[in-house]
């Protein structure tokens, strides 16, 4: 069982989150100067690390709020921020 400290609602159950996957890298300013498999990869390769990863969570049975959080894949331990989320 995860806990997961909702930025709003403070330490919940894993049940009431949805992981949306990892936080993407920005869109590239001048697309179609990208190869297509460059292209290809901006779109469908997700990072899948055996360490830390930094994923968008959503709230949805609870405040219904968007955060971000860093979570060790292999420990599934959620990591503090500079902030204290």
């Amino acid at each position: 069982m995860l806990l997961i400290d909702c930025p709003w609602c403070g330490a919940r159950h894993e049940s009431e989150f949805e992981n949306a996957g990892p936080v993407r890298t920005p869109r590239p300013a001048d697309a179609s100067a990208l190869s297509e498999v460059e292209w290809l990869d901006y779109l469908m390769v997700r990072p899948n690390p055996a360490g830390i990863l930094r994923e968008r969570w959503w709230h949805a049975r609870g405040c219904g709020q968007w955060f971000e959080l860093s979570r060790d894949t292999v420990t599934h331990a959620i990591l503090a921020d500079d902030d204290g989320h």
